[in-house]
């Protein structure tokens, strides 16, 4: 469902308000409501809807400090899952499980159990997981996550939050593209922000699970537009890739050009902020603070603009063409990208 982000100007504050306010009374839910240049206003409320927080797990991963992502993204990582089946299947954003050595759940109830690693999606971001003792909680099922537009009421539900479940907004509909080289169509964007989002299940007013919390966001109702808030990757992205996933533990499709690259877009012009070692970006010469001005003679001056000429040239594995200003000099680069689920390091988990 394609929809244009909402304008300050045009936006409507108090509305937002009043929706998440009449959602928690509805649902009887615990929530902290944020308004961006005013105050905190906090309510609770004894009613929880049990069930569903039940089938909200916490999830602990540790990862190896030989990982590749264990400078930045950490060796010790927490966040929640959501089950979604009654095997003890676990959906959850995938960077908390990357590179994992060890997974944990632990139900609403204190049970610690070990998990392994089924699954991982590097194109919607998404992760699975499978408990290896039943967890004995109900499952939530996928919703429609294309029928959530601008100012549906949906729940966040955080086993690290107290409480779990919280009445917000959609406040936004659009695409993310983020500095990773990841690009996520439709991508959900929810007020007021939850601290206790990685993993986070997106519920809606048929208590179904729509999306899965992945990030903090400045600009949730609009890029360039400073409104904080969270983006949650919709499950549809899961609906076509589960028996991939769960039979091979990726989709089943042709993986993506990966350059090894970290990029910023300032003044219209597309920055490499960081270049991963021994990645492909690195091995032919690419340099932090280099400018991409093409990709194969196509201009780019965005983030989303260089991902979709970048993914246009082939699959992993392609040479791309790219233009660049490297210090004082503007240079043809050839670069043979890779498949980056390669670059991972594969565990006992998996």
């Amino acid at each position: 469902m394609a929809t244009t982000p909402l304008s300050l100007p045009a936006f409507s504050v108090r509305n937002t308000v009043a929706r998440i306010l009449l959602s928690a009374a509805l649902w009887g839910v615990g929530f902290i409501l944020w308004i961006p240049g005013s105050f905190l206003l906090a309510a609770t409320s004894p009613a929880t809807p049990e069930e569903l927080a039940q089938a909200v797990v916490a999830l602990s991963a540790d990862i190896p400090p030989s990982a590749r992502t264990a400078a930045f993204l950490g060796t010790q990582r927490q966040g929640s899952g959501v089950v979604i089946d009654d095997k003890g299947l676990v959906l959850t954003i995938g960077y908390l499980i990357l590179e994992a050595e060890r997974v944990e759940v632990t139900t609403h109830q204190g049970d610690t159990v070990r998990a392994h690693v089924v699954g991982y999606d590097s194109q919607s971001g998404l992760g699975l997981v499978r408990a290896e003792t039943p967890l004995k909680v109900s499952p939530l099922t996928l919703g429609d996550s294309t029928g959530v537009g601008e100012q549906s009421p949906v729940l966040v539900v955080g086993r690290q939050s107290d409480p779990p479940v919280r009445a917000a907004v959609v406040i936004s509909r659009r695409t993310f593209a983020g500095y990773w080289e990841y690009l996520l169509e439709e991508a959900i964007f929810t007020v007021p922000p939850q601290r206790d989002y990685a993993g986070a299940a997106l519920v809606d007013e048929n208590l179904r699970l729509i999306g899965i919390g992945s990030l903090f966001v400045q600009d949730a109702a609009a890029k360039g537009i400073a409104y904080p808030g969270n983006m949650f990757v919709p499950t549809d992205q899961l609906k076509p890739v589960l028996s991939d996933m769960l039979r091979l533990g990726r989709p089943d499709r042709p993986s993506r050009p990966w350059l090894g690259v970290n990029v910023a877009e300032q003044f219209g012009r597309v920055i490499i902020t960081r270049v991963t070692k021994d990645g492909p970006a690195g091995q032919a010469g690419l340099e932090q603070g280099d400018i991409v001005l093409d990709v194969a003679g196509t201009k780019v001056d965005t983030l989303e603009s260089f991902f979709r000429a970048l993914w246009t040239q082939g699959g992993a594995g392609v040479t791309v063409h790219l233009t660049m200003v490297q210090g004082n000099n503007v240079k043809q680069v050839a670069v043979t990208t890779r498949d980056r689920n390669q670059h991972y390091l594969r565990t006992d988990s998996h």
